[in-house]
């Protein structure tokens, strides 16, 4: 006769497949869907932003003081040590104790963004296929700093929303509205059509910025460090402009190009 005991823990015990020869432990839960975002200022802004849905934080008990228990109440949470966030991220993530998994933001749609900010003066930031996760998310910390409307980028040539991208952007992911669109060329139609000034940010434009820049709705296109601004997107823009820089430099990368653009455009 077989004791019961022994049954059970045998089915415990992971399969073993004859074919491939390797072992299968049994999964009862599903994995969690969503993404880990982490950092300090990246975790504050996603936990302050209704908007924003968070399944659960993992933290140590100095990170959860410096977020606070207001925002923490919003989520459930598990208290563990450096190890235990390191764990749920990419080797070398620089987490300072917080990891949050939640969903991407919802998409929202240029008319609503811009209805919102109605009556003052918009400036919208063209992202033309810039990729790059580290410069798009400084970018947006730019943006942030210098009160941008929105960012218009492709759908299809933009980085996904990622950990690496918010803790770039150091909270501004949650603060500055990114607007996918299909057609980038079409959208600055549109945006003419609505009476704001384009720009493309070129090395062979026509004009220091500080020369086209003036005090009405704006936008500003930046491109890609490798292609730039494309043909198609450049002759959809009213003038396009330049950053003087001394020759010894042949061009600044896009994240402080954008960071100098946006203040001289805030100046005027």
């Amino acid at each position: 006769m077989k004791r019961p005991d022994r049954v059970s823990k045998r089915r415990d015990q992971p399969r073993f497949d004859r074919d491939n020869r390797t072992f299968h432990k049994r999964h009862d839960t599903k994995p969690e869907s969503g993404y880990w975002l982490y950092g300090l200022h990246a975790s504050r802004s996603a936990l302050s932003n209704p908007k924003r849905f968070v399944r659960r934080a993992i933290l140590t008990e100095r990170a959860a003081e410096e977020i606070g228990p207001k925002l923490l109440m919003r989520v459930k949470h598990e208290i563990t040590d450096m190890h235990g966030v390191s764990r749920n991220l990419p080797d070398g993530a620089v987490h300072q104790g917080i990891a949050i998994l939640c969903e991407p933001l919802p998409r929202v749609e240029l008319d609503a963004v811009l209805e919102q900010s109605h009556g003052n003066r918009r400036i919208v930031l063209v992202l033309d296929q810039i990729t790059d996760p580290h410069n798009a998310g400084a970018i947006l910390r730019t943006a942030a700093a210098y009160g941008v409307n929105a960012i218009v980028v492709q759908d299809r040539h933009s980085p996904p929303e990622s950990g690496v991208l918010a803790k770039a952007a150091s909270g501004a992911l949650d603060l500055v509205p990114v607007v996918h669109v299909v057609n980038v060329a079409r959208t600055l139609e549109d945006l003419g059509r609505r009476e704001f000034w384009r720009i493309a940010l070129v090395g062979d434009g026509d004009s220091p910025l500080k020369d086209v820049a003036h005090a009405g709705d704006t936008v500003l296109v930046l491109g890609s460090e490798g292609a730039g601004v494309r043909k198609l997107v450049r002759e959809r823009c009213d003038v396009t402009a330049y950053l003087p820089i001394e020759p010894a430099v042949d061009s600044l990368n896009v994240s402080n190009a954008a960071a100098v653009a946006l203040y001289e455009l805030r100046r005027n």
